[in-house]
């Protein structure tokens, strides 16, 4: 075998390993970010876009390469939730140094409603696990068992988690309704 025919060798299955990750970045790079934006990651396209180079790097190492989706949902859920921890510190941090700051503006509220504000604050106000539960399942359309292999729970745990975020989100809006 000469040279050449070496590099032509490790170049076509680098190659092939490159298409089915261009058809998994074109397939879901999107679906991921709304996924990051609604985990409320503000740079949702980085956090994406972190998780598919994590994957690239790690491509030789996963076990089954048909689980790619799955690692990347992972990967984003985890990300998200890094950097909301992050934010929460950082907040508190600035709290102690700056006053508090107004509420949305009224341009804000005409646009999106007030029963989506309602909603959207409601699914904020959860737990972060429930948060990601709902989110992967009602926005995502995932499966329970997609869930849990993305979250590292098990299936029983996400309808613990789904039906007690239901529970919490039907008070909260049945309260405000009240209100």
């Amino acid at each position: 075998m000469t040279s050449h025919q070496t590099v032509e060798a490790i170049a076509l299955p680098l190659a092939r390993a490159d298409d089915g990750y261009e058809e998994l970045f074109t397939g879901h790079f999107w679906g991921l970010v709304r996924l990051a934006t609604l985990l409320g990651a503000d740079d949702a396209e980085d956090v994406v876009q972190d998780a598919f180079v994590r994957l690239h790097r790690r491509r030789g190492r996963l076990r089954d390469q048909n689980a790619a989706l799955a690692y990347l949902r992972s990967s984003v859920c985890n990300a998200c939730r890094s950097r909301l921890r992050h934010l929460r510190m950082a907040r508190r941090k600035h709290a102690q140094l700056a006053p508090p700051g107004e509420a949305g503006s009224a341009e804000h509220h005409v646009v999106h409603g007030e029963d989506v504000r309602a909603l959207l604050q409601g699914v904020a106000a959860l737990p972060a696990r429930q948060r990601e539960v709902l989110v992967l399942r009602y926005w995502l359309d995932l499966s329970e068992r997609d869930i849990a292999d993305a979250l590292g729970i098990a299936a029983g745990t996400v309808k613990a988690h789904a039906a007690r975020a239901i529970a919490a989100l039907g008070e909260r809006l049945k309260d405000e309704d009240t209100a």
